[in-house]
C-alpha cells in the first residue's frame, strides 16, 4: 500500500514528506493506521546525528493508533481496536526481561530499523526506508511487531496516549520506578521540557513536599508551576544549585533530576543533591559526551548516581495505570499538550521543540 510519511534522507535537513510504500503486516506484525505522534527530542537527536541511525529513515515513537489489520499468528488485536505503540521490542525471555526490565531487552538486539527478518517493510522504489524504533510513526500508516502494540481503552484519545507513551513514561516512571521519591521529601528538577514536566508531575503524585523546578525559559517554569512545583528557578538569573540549597536548609535536595543530559546540566543535578542523596539522569546526552563530575565529593558526600531510560518501566503494567491515572482526573496529560499539528507541519513542529515553545507538540493525522 501507499501512505505519506515524513522521511529523513540526510542528517540536519528537514523531513521530506512524501508517498512511499508499505508493505502489509506479516507473521506476528499489524498494521496501524496512525492517530497522533508526539514530537520528542530523541527525535531531534537522531536528526541532528547525535545518535547515530541508517538513512532514509521515518522517525517517530511516541504514538498512539488503530488496528487496520493483522499478520499471521496474531489474534489478540482486532480491526478498529485502539493501540498505543511501545518503543522497545522485548522477547520477554533474556535475562533482563526476566528481571522485569524489558526496555533492556537482550533478545532483540537488531541492526537500526529493520524487523527481526533483517528487512524493512518501508520502501520507495525498490530501496529500504528505515523503521526509527520499529514504530516510524512519522507516516499515517504503519507496520510494527504485535509485542509493541498495547490495546487502549476506547474512551482513551489517541493524542494523549502517544504521549503517554514517552514523556509521561519516562518522567513519572523516572520518579516512581528508580528514584522512588518518599512523601515529604525535597526533589529538584532541572530542565522541564515533556519528560522535565513529568518529572515534577511524578514528584507531586509521589507526595513530595517540596518541588523545585528549574529551567532557562520562564514559560517552561510556568508549565512547571502547573504541573506541581513549589518552587520556580530561572537559571539564566539565578545560580541553580545556590538556590535549591538555600531552600532545602543548605544541605541540597533529597533527589535530583536532569531532565536534559548535557554536562552543565548533569553536574548541576549532582551538585544540588544532599550528602546521601540521590541523582537521577533521564535526559538523553548525545552520543559520546563526558560528563566531569568531583569524584571526592561522590565518595565524601556519599551521593548515588542513578541513569534512567525510559522510566525503568514495565510498560504492560505502567501504562494502563498511567492511562487510569489520566481517565479518572490524577494524572495532568492534557496540559501537556501545548499544540496540535498535521504532518505537513512536522518540521514546524520541530522549529517549536529547538525554540522551546511547546510543553509538548503532537502531529495528528488526518
Amino acid at each position: 500500500m501507499k501512505t505519506n510519511a515524513a522521511v529523513l534522507h540526510q542528517f540536519n535537513t528537514p523531513l521530506v514528506v512524501e508517498e512511499v510504500d508499505l508493505a502489509g503486516p506479516g507473521p506476528g506484525e499489524v498494521l496501524v493506521k496512525v492517530g497522533s505522534t508526539g514530537i520528542c527530542h530523541s527525535d531531534l537527536h537522531f536528526i541532528k546525528r547525535e545518535i547515530d541511525c541508517s538513512l532514509p529513515t521515518v522517525l517517530g515513537h511516541e504514538a498512539a493508533g488503530t488496528v487496520v489489520s493483522c499478520g499471521e499468528g496474531v489474534d489478540e488485536f482486532q480491526s478498529g481496536q485502539k493501540v498505543i505503540f511501545l518503543s522497545r521490542p522485548n522477547c520477554g525471555f533474556c535475562f533482563y526481561c526476566q528481571l522485569g526490565h524489558p526496555y533492556l531487552c537482550e533478545g532483540r538486539a537488531m541492526p537500526y530499523g529493520v524487523f527481526m527478518d533483517g528487512g524493512t517493510r518501508l520502501s520507495k522504489g525498490g530501496q529500504p526506508i528505515y523503521h526509527m524504533a520499529l514504530v516510524a510513526s512519522f507516516a499515517e500508516y504503519a507496520v510494527s511487531p504485535a509485542e509493541q502494540l498495547l490495546a487502549l481503552p476506547d474512551e482513551m484519545p489517541l493524542p494523549q496516549a502517544a504521549v503517554i507513551g514517552c514523556a509521561v513514561l519516562t518522567g513519572v516512571g523516572a520518579v516512581k520506578n528508580i528514584a522512588q521519591v518518599e512523601i515529604g521529601s525535597s526533589v529538584a528538577v532541572i530542565g522541564c521540557g515533556g519528560v522535565g514536566l513529568n518529572l515534577v508531575q511524578g514528584a507531586r503524585l509521589a507526595g513530595a513536599a517540596r518541588i523545585i523546578a528549574v529551567d532557562l525559559l520562564d514559560n517552561k517554569l510556568s508549565y512547571a508551576e502547573q504541573f506541581g512545583a513549589t518552587h520556580l528557578v530561572n537559571a539564566k538569573n539565578e545560580d541553580p544549585v545556590k538556590r535549591i540549597r538555600e531552600l532545602t536548609a543548605g544541605r541540597g535536595a533529597d533527589y535530583t533530576f536532569d531532565g536534559i543530559g548535557l554536562p552543565p546540566t548533569i553536574r548541576q543535578a549532582v551538585d544540588a543533591a544532599r550528602p546521601r542523596g540521590t541523582i537521577v539522569i533521564v535526559g538523553a546526552a548525545p552520543m559520546g559526551v563526558d560528563a566531569h563530575l568531583d569524584a571526592f565529593s561522590l565518595a565524601l558526600d556519599e551521593k548515588t548516581i542513578k541513569g534512567c531510560f525510559l522510566g525503568a518501566a514495565s510498560p504492560r503494567l505502567d501504562l494502563p495505570r498511567l492511562i487510569d491515572l489520566y481517565l479518572s482526573g490524577k494524572l495532568q496529560v492534557d496540559e501537556l499538550i501545548t499544540r496540535e499539528l498535521s504532518l505537513p507541519e512536522i518540521n514546524d513542529a520541530f522549529d517549536l521543540l529547538r525554540n522551546g515553545e511547546v510543553a509538548r507538540s503532537v502531529v495528528t493525522m488526518d
